[in-house]
């Protein structure tokens, strides 16, 4: 299969055709190329060197198509792949609010907060999905994109990875002083509404957003609902999960001193608003209080409806152009020599 590296080069095609055109048009040398020179050997001999000088435009006209096609720059497709995947368009929306905080999915150990596991789990699930554009987008206080839909997943760990709470674990920035109170609230509608907004031109079929929350929404320009409702009108299915439950949680504090203890703190999960989002959209909702259930729950939205892309992928070319334009760059040279000998003597 024959590929064209320049093929706007081509344009020159237009300039070629005309002098193509007037050369065949005209009897006598003097209506094409070379007519002002040819014209100077006389015009009314049958000599051979006449009939030459006659022809040396269409060889000047051949020598320059061949330029114009080297230009282009051929070239010969050597290894095409074409590869059909089972793609999905997901934007993760991740609750980074102050109860995130909770070290309730850490077994025990009070190592790994709410987030950490979800990070993890969610890069997992990622690392399965190897053929779907995933995107990511936190919400707190404000909503955020932290990666448009993408296939570089590498890019996406690393942006996964680096998402954090604001304060960190226990809720001081790096003053030491207490992050602002609006930073830590739950936009649950926004981020859901930021999310549609990065799937609503996405090329496959079938988008769903995968929306993580731990708390209740408690700020925002858009409601909860209103932003279902308008998943609903885009054919987006949102799957929601709700961390944790109401009640005890313990997270990292200071105490007076300025020293990490652990402390309880009372959490609230507005699972109502959670199921009324999935259930507006067709998606489904978990509470997850454990990793493996969250593991779980993600598997189940691994396994669903996927839509075939087709791409191309063209690995390997070798040059054609070099053929060509020696080729032309011969043609012009004789016909310019060609021209000067016949020039030098009479008819």
């Amino acid at each position: 299969m024959i590929d064209l590296a320049f093929p706007w080069a081509l344009v020159l095609l237009a300039p070629w055709a005309v002098a193509a055109w007037r050369a065949l048009r005209t009897a006598r040398p003097r209506g094409a190329v070379f007519a002002g020179a040819s014209a100077r050997l006389g015009g009314a001999g049958v000599s051979w060197r006449a009939r030459a000088c006659r022809a040396l435009p269409f060889v000047f006209l051949a020598g320059a198509l061949a330029l114009i096609v080297g230009a282009a720059g051929p070239r010969r497709v050597l290894a095409r792949e074409v590869r059909a995947s089972d793609a999905l368009a997901v934007m993760m929306a991740v609750d980074v609010s102050g109860s995130m905080r909770g070290l309730d999915l850490s077994e025990g150990r009070w190592d790994a907060t709410r987030l950490d596991v979800v990070k993890r789990l969610f890069r997992d699930f990622v690392a399965r999905r190897p053929g779907d554009l995933i995107g990511l987008v936190t919400f707190g206080g404000y909503a955020s994109v932290r990666a448009p839909l993408t296939a570089d997943h590498r890019a996406l760990g690393h942006t996964l990875a680096g998402v954090e709470i604001p304060g960190g674990e226990d809720g001081l920035d790096a003053q030491g002083r207490p992050v602002p109170d609006e930073e830590l609230l739950t936009a649950i509608g926004d981020g859901l509404s930021v999310a549609l907004l990065r799937l609503k031109d996405a090329e496959p079929k079938t988008k769903i957003v995968i929306l993580l929350s731990d708390g209740e929404s408690n700020v925002g320009a858009v409601t909860p609902l209103e932003a279902a409702r308008a998943a609903k009108a885009l054919g987006v299915r949102v799957y929601t999960i709700g961390v944790g439950s109401d009640g005890p949680t313990k997270i990292w504090a200071r105490d007076l001193r300025g020293a990490k203890v652990l402390a309880d703190v009372r959490m609230t999960l507005d699972e109502a608003t959670l199921k009324a989002i999935a259930e507006e959209t067709g998606g489904l909702y978990a509470n997850v209080r454990s990793p493996e259930a969250l593991e779980a729950f993600l598997g189940r939205v691994a396994e669903l409806e996927t839509t075939r892309v087709e791409r191309q992928v063209y690995a390997r070319f070798r040059g054609a152009a070099r053929p060509w334009l020696l080729a032309g760059g011969a043609l012009c040279l004789v016909a310019a020599c060609a021209l000067t000998a016949l020039l030098r003597r009479p008819l």
